[in-house]
């Protein structure tokens, strides 16, 4: 098989098959959210939300911590993607990525190395966008996370005809902010996944489409529940079963 047309089949189906998954978990989360992690984390941190503000003068610091410990998080990652695309840029500006002399480099595993400086700089541009897009979505997600640090201590209004009604509304927008947060940073988190193939596919393109289908296995086991268990009073969030299976039929 010609080796150009290698690297274009084998790139192709490693970057298909991962987009075909994370459509597939898209699906899933929308339709069966209580059989994927990120479903039930949302249904859980809902129920967490209400219980701090349910009573807020004893649990407004701890939540402000938990908040705390999650933008850290975002932060660490933010950093991460950031000094990782400065190191990238410096190795394309400098020459460190292309050159006659890597043409006859025996890392490359049978892949097309004629134009070898064109293709480095193709393969590192799409390592820097991975890695821009994780640095965008982490900060957004220390956004939402500042923004609920927030939203969480503030007093429900008093004196309004159906006072329940408001606490549930604003406790509701606090874990939607909460929520968002945390989806950015799952989002960020699936861009420095998506890192892994794309270093290896200066390599060559077998390695890439090899650590594409082993992320993808992986991701599956990290991404589906295979035992739901979730907080006591979460059944609101949850679908009918009965709903369920005339969905899945």
């Amino acid at each position: 098989m010609d080796k150009k047309l290698l690297d274009y089949t084998l790139v192709s189906s490693g970057l298909l098959l991962m987009l075909t998954y994370h459509i597939w978990l898209l699906h899933r989360i929308l339709t069966y959210p209580n059989k994927t992690v990120i479903g039930i984390n949302a249904m859980n941190r809902r129920l967490w939300v209400q219980a701090m503000m349910d009573n807020a003068p004893n649990n407004g610091v701890l939540a402000v911590q938990t908040l705390r410990n999650n933008i850290m998080a975002s932060t660490l990652l933010a950093s991460t993607a950031i000094m990782l695309c400065s190191l990238i840029a410096v190795l394309m500006t400098s020459g460190g990525g292309g050159g006659s002399g890597q043409s006859q480099s025996p890392l490359a595993v049978l892949g097309d190395r004629s134009q070898f400086s064109f293709s480095f700089s193709v393969k590192f541009f799409a390592i820097l966008v991975c890695f821009l897009v994780a640095f965008l979505f982490n900060v957004q997600s220390i956004r939402y996370y500042s923004h609920a640090s927030i939203l969480i201590n503030t007093p429900c209004r008093k004196g309004l005809i159906d006072d329940r009604h408001q606490r549930g509304l604003t406790a509701d927008y606090v874990a939607t902010t909460v929520n968002r947060g945390s989806y950015f940073w799952s989002l960020g988190l699936r861009a420095f996944y998506f890192s892994f193939p794309l270093l290896l596919w200066i390599f060559g393109a077998i390695p890439m489409f090899l650590s594409s289908v082993l992320l993808v296995f992986m991701l599956y086991f990290l991404d589906v529940s295979f035992e739901f268990c979730c907080a006591e009073g979460n059944s609101a969030y949850l679908p009918q079963r009965d709903e369920e299976e005339e969905i899945g039929k």
